[in-house]
């Protein structure tokens, strides 16, 4: 908070005279307007942002942009993008620092970091010529919102008419895609053939002739009772048109050019260095999702000694369990151990993830000072997507009136394996996402450009910083649900030697499954999966570790330095309450932090 903030550059400062000197530089900054200039632009780059991007804006309970869906993929749309970014660049330089309170300044800074690296991104042909994959493509998202129960509202005759037109919107981009893409395969950018496989199947699932089975027509299906028997006929009509007339044939399209010329170019090789320029692109991926300037060999080596770190807990775990086999046969015991697979019905495995919660509830009080008003709900994978789904967390409206979710893809109920989900509960749910991004949206100390920003290295390093916390949540208790917490792990460690070995030094798809197979206990489908899905994204998966990582070391910094003035719910105060900013201010951050608490 500003408070904490400025109570620390007081205990910096050693003269008195000096704090009088900028508490009255302060006030001439308010009185000449600098302050009040900087906190416009603040604003101007989050509502022109909305405007660039809508859907933002829906998923943040913003509803003034819900009818938008700009063409994404369009040379005026990246030129506007550019511009956006170029200005604000330029915007936020001209600002002096000594003229900036230190949450001011942080905002300068994250906003140079937003600008400079979108700016990159870019200069990379990567974003247009792959619109599409089997995981993180804005069509899948589209899917979600069509279903009528994610942030895209149904309540209203406007909210409907809103949908309709977005979907005009989001049909010429379909139509774009597909056009990219053609334009991509001339220029040497196409996806692996194993991607374009999982994606077909997913469009194929769009084209459903029958109204009453296709997703883009399911609001119709949930009219509230407030709607008069004339509205619901007309709506009923219109949406029947949006489908058979725009949804389908779009859908069709681009089903038939991915299953026949695209998946006969797909590419053999693995690894996003076989594309043009695709060394510069992943050195890139690795900043913008690592925040670091960490390079390649580094992190793969890194990933090396986690692996082998995680493994030696393992052994211990295994033997206390004891089993006789080696590890990797205790792999395979756990992932079949039915009795590691106790439910029937998916609504059991949504219970016992609400168990685990209530469970961990009375420890919250200890570590955490503050915690979230926005709600909080756990609800399975939707059908259409669960397939190729990880478990994740969708966070909640700005106004806290649309709760977070956490998804669970729960495709065989019969089949699901309980041993990991202590430690998916505390990474997606609680303290994990749920906590760190609810705070920052409920933070009224921030502008409001922070609250929706995400940083994969602090905001997928804290979940995975979570997850350490089990045994101080009173969880952990059963040595199966430790094992999942290191499996949870070193699926993490893993990441940063296969995401970096396909990428960089030129793993095949099948040596990555190979490595994860031999190094942790994730069932072959799902480890799959999850390679794929490195494919797809490179450098996302880097972003875990290499951030939990840091946070650990800076708790251990502060416990270390502050001793018996160490508190851990200040220094998680600390780590959340600027919400999500790249690693290297927040190092900065605590360091201070740790220098005005011991005074």
């Amino acid at each position: 908070m500003i408070k904490n903030s400025a109570l620390i550059l007081i205990l910096l400062i050693s003269l008195s005279a000096c704090k009088n000197e900028k508490k009255e530089k302060d006030n001439s900054n308010i009185e000449n307007g600098v302050s009040s200039n900087f906190n416009k632009m603040l604003d101007n780059y989050y509502e022109e942002g909305l405007k660039l991007n809508p859907l933002n804006a829906t998923f943040s309970g913003d509803k003034r942009y819900n009818d938008s869906f700009p063409n994404f993929l369009s040379d005026e749309y990246l030129a506007e993008l550019n511009k956006y970014y170029t200005n604000y660049k330029e915007e936020a330089s001209r600002f002096d620092d000594v003229d900036l309170s230190e949450t001011e300044k942080m905002s300068k800074d994250i906003i140079l970091w937003e600008c400079n690296i979108n700016l990159e991104t870019l200069t990379f042909k990567n974003n247009l010529y792959f619109p599409i994959d089997q995981m993180w493509s804005v069509n899948l998202m589209m899917g979600q919102l069509a279903s009528g129960s994610s942030a895209q509202p149904f309540k209203t005759v406007e909210d409907y008419n809103n949908w309709l037109k977005r979907v005009d919107g989001f049909v010429v981009w379909l139509n774009t895609a597909e056009s990219r893409m053609k334009e991509g395969m001339a220029a040497g950018y196409v996806l692996p053939k194993s991607l374009i496989v999982k994606v077909i199947p997913q469009l194929k699932a769009m084209t459903e002739p029958n109204l009453d089975e296709n997703l883009f027509f399911s609001p119709v299906k949930n009219f509230p009772d407030t709607f008069s028997d004339l509205e619901k006929q007309e709506l009923a009509k219109a949406y029947s048109k949006m489908v058979t007339n725009e949804v389908i044939p779009a859908y069709q399209s681009l089903h038939d050019f991915m299953a026949g010329d695209y998946l006969k170019a797909g590419r053999t090789t693995t690894g996003i260095a076989d594309t043009p320029n695709g060394e510069a692109y992943y050195k890139h991926q690795i900043k913008r999702y690592t925040t670091t300037e960490m390079t390649a060999d580094e992190i793969h080596q890194l990933g090396l000694s986690e692996v082998a770190r995680i493994t030696a807990e393992m052994e211990k775990v295994k033997e206390q369990i004891g089993f006789k086999g080696d590890l990797k046969a205790f792999f395979n015991f756990v992932r079949t151990n039915k009795e590691l697979m106790p439910y029937n019905e998916p609504q059991q495995i949504i219970d016992h993830f609400y168990a685990i919660y209530d469970t961990m509830k009375p420890k919250l009080e200890v570590l955490f000072d503050k915690k979230p008003k926005t709600p909080f709900e756990v609800k399975q994978t939707e059908k259409f997507r669960e397939n190729s789904a990880s478990a994740e967390y969708n966070p909640g409206s700005l106004d806290g009136t649309r709760p977070g979710i956490f998804y669970v893809p729960i495709p065989n109920a019969s089949e699901y394996n309980v041993y990991s989900d202590e430690s998916l509960f505390l990474h997606e749910a609680i303290p994990g996402h749920h906590y760190q991004i609810s705070l920052t949206q409920e933070n009224d100390e921030l502008p409001m450009f922070r609250k929706t920003l995400f940083y994969s290295g602090y905001g997928e390093g804290w979940a995975l910083y979570s997850e350490s916390l089990g045994k101080e949540l009173g969880l952990y208790t059963d040595p199966y649900q430790y094992f999942g917490m290191l499996g949870a792990e070193m699926h993490r460690a893993v990441r940063l030697v296969v995401d970096t070995g396909m990428h960089s030094k030129g793993w095949t798809r099948e040596q990555a499954i190979e490595y994860c197979l031999e190094n942790e206990a994730e069932p072959e489908a799902g480890i799959i999966s999850e390679i794929e899905r490195y494919m797809a994204n490179p450098g996302q998966a880097l972003a875990y570790k290499i951030g939990q990582l840091k946070i650990l070391e800076l708790r251990h910094k502060a416990e270390k330095e502050l001793g018996d003035k160490f508190k851990i719910g200040q220094f998680h105060n600390q780590v959340l309450e600027t919400g999500c900013i790249p690693l290297e201010l927040l190092e900065n951050k605590i360091d201070t932090w740790i220098v005005g608490s011991s005074k």
